[in-house]
């Protein structure tokens, strides 16, 4: 970790392939350095790169480290500020998933239900992910459920259109 501190240091502004690089380094190392030092370097390296980047890097620090808190305004200035291309996208499923941990459940959903409306990518699986999470914190467990089902489904060896079928149902029947 420390040399990814001291390189970030010495670097100043880079460009995105080093920039890339060196993120990835830094995540890698999420798991074995401390909060501080971990969010410090995320800090400091998020300044080489455009705003919008550097924010969503800077939330994601605080998100990782289990500070949903401080996270939800970086993330919503990483939007504000123009963030693109998949960033874009990972930054609507990370506020959405801080917003759940904050208790804001219904902007949550909101937010990921408009997430799968706006496209689709290799990333639907994720935002149906935390959009189930979302909705069974907001006691909407059989659509949860569906939701869960609907990502699942296309994956399955067998019985894809079954349990596609059986997805659509939990949400349209009532709840006995």
């Amino acid at each position: 970790m420390t040399g990814v501190v001291t390189a970030v240091r010495q670097a100043g502004r880079v460009d995105e392939v080093e920039w890339e690089l060196r993120v990835a380094e830094l995540w890698a190392t999420v798991d074995s350095t401390p909060v501080p030092e971990f969010v410090a370097a995320a800090d400091e390296l998020a300044g080489q790169l455009p705003p919008a980047v550097g924010l969503f890097e800077r939330a994601g620090a605080r998100d990782s480290t289990g500070d949903s808190t401080a996270a939800v305004p970086l993330y919503r200035q990483a939007l504000d500020a123009g963030l693109s291309g998949e960033r874009r996208r990972r930054a609507v499923v990370q506020l959405a998933s801080s917003l759940r941990n904050t208790g804001q459940l219904a902007e949550s959903v909101a937010l990921l239900e408009a997430e799968l409306a706006a496209g689709s990518d290799h990333l639907d699986d994720a935002v149906r992910a935390f959009l189930a999470l979302a909705l069974i914190d907001s006691g909407r467990e059989r659509e949860a459920v569906s939701v869960a089902l609907t990502a699942l489904a296309p994956h399955l060896s067998r019985y894809q259109r079954s349990v596609a079928n059986y997805a659509r149902a939990l949400a349209e029947e009532p709840v006995r």
